[in-house]
């Protein structure tokens, strides 16, 4: 297939107009009238995932994460865009980005893990003004508790070093659900708001996090946080990106490198 036709089908599986206002979704490298044959999918793009790309006969990277989120002066290749664009361009790779257009669509990243961990009565947690919008709310099946929820996530998600980490009584009860796959910190308030149980999300920082607890303990509820991987969270949308794209005469593969940023953890006493 033609590039071109490959990106009015992402357009209508994920419409640009659906995304963030500051984000930068669509075609990043490519000739619109390049012969696609094989599609790489991935969350994010890395000198290993062009790599991969290369040697799977890959010629267009569909990811997760836009390359350009943050605009760049240079394309020089000692810079860690400039090395990636090079590479792709040399390669003869095009790359495109689905990013907060497919996070809200109603089979995109949140509504993924949400079905993964069993959400019903689901409903957009920050909604925009076509209707859709960032993050789920929903039951589950059954009261659970907190430490239950975070062992069913460790089983779903792909293994990582930092893994599962949870602010809350292991024992207490959990039922409603709040979750944003990614970098949900902004939307800490919301979640609180929403009247959840626990907030789901990824790339929790200290302050925001201490805060909105500090918060929950003022308005007398109980409200637990767990943070998971960023890119383990948004992992499980590949399949499903995969699936919505079975019936084109093109090869699809999902990347199975781990991106997520960090190799190993160390918690274990210190010894004397």
């Amino acid at each position: 297939m033609l590039l071109n036709q490959l990106i009015n089908r992402f357009e209508q599986l994920w419409p640009t107009q659906s995304a963030e206002e500051w984000d930068s979704v669509g075609l990043v490298v490519g000739n619109r009238n390049q012969q696609i044959k094989k599609i790489l999918l991935t969350v994010d793009v890395t000198d290993e995932i062009v790599a991969e790309a290369k040697n799977s006969n890959a010629n267009l990277i569909l990811a997760h994460h836009p390359l350009l989120l943050r605009g760049i002066e240079t394309a020089a290749e000692e810079t860690s865009k400039g090395f990636v664009l090079t590479e792709l361009i040399r390669s003869g790779i095009s790359l495109y980005s689905a990013h907060t257009n497919a996070d809200s669509q109603p089979t995109g990243t949140s509504a993924v893990l949400a079905k993964e961990i069993g959400l019903a009565d689901t409903a957009v947690l920050s909604k925009n003004q076509q209707g859709t919008g960032i993050g789920i709310t929903g039951l589950l099946p059954k009261p659970i508790s907190l430490g239950e929820l975070a062992g069913l996530l460790n089983d779903i998600l792909p293994q990582t070093a930092t893994g599962v980490r949870v602010a809350g009584d292991f024992n207490r009860q959990i039922q409603k659900v709040a979750l944003c796959a990614g970098a949900g910190d902004s939307y800490l308030q919301t979640a609180l708001d929403s009247a959840a149980d626990v907030y789901i999300t990824s790339d929790l920082r200290h302050h925001p996090a201490q805060e909105i607890l500090q918060q929950a303990k003022a308005r007398g509820v109980e409200f637990a946080l767990i943070d998971i991987s960023h890119w383990a969270a948004e992992y499980l949308w590949l399949d499903q990106a995969a699936r919505e794209l079975s019936d084109l005469p093109v090869e699809i593969q999902v990347s199975d490198l781990r991106t997520d940023v960090f190799d190993f953890l160390l918690n274990i006493p210190r010894s004397k």
